[in-house]
């Protein structure tokens, strides 16, 4: 998309871009990005998208949002036992040291690839000689 001003950003019928366009923070209400719609207990419950949003960047392509009906939403699927403990699973994983096997109690950083004291075990944390 190239570059376009705040004045772009309102096509209320859809004509340039194909999807009725607001400018950013401007969107009707009954619309809602999916953000938006989460934080309403609300998922878009796979309808179309009914617009977007807008926001011109300098020298960059603009931010978009794409907007959903809020009356079409549907309840967020509730949490079910075993999604939990997959889940809790998951966190565990990526908190236990590949090398010691301990939990690091935080999730390892992928650029160390173990704890902080397998990578560093000498405990010069700044990778520099003594």
């Amino acid at each position: 998309m190239s570059r376009i001003k705040w004045a772009d950003c309102f096509d209320p019928m859809g004509r340039v871009h194909g999807l009725p366009t607001f400018p950013w923070r401007l969107a009707p209400d009954g619309l809602a990005t999916r953000r938006q719609l989460r934080a309403l207990g609300l998922r878009p419950g796979g309808q179309d998208i009914a617009g977007q949003i807008l926001r011109p960047r300098f020298r960059r392509d603009p931010l978009t949002a794409f907007l959903y009906r809020v009356d079409r939403a549907l309840p967020v699927r509730p949490m079910t036992p075993a999604k939990a403990a997959a889940l809790a699973k998951a966190n565990t994983a990526r908190r236990t040291c590949p090398e010691c096997r301990r939990d690091a109690g935080y999730v390892i950083p992928a650029s160390l690839g173990k704890c902080v004291p397998c990578a560093y075990p000498e405990g010069n944390l700044d990778g520099a000689s003594a």
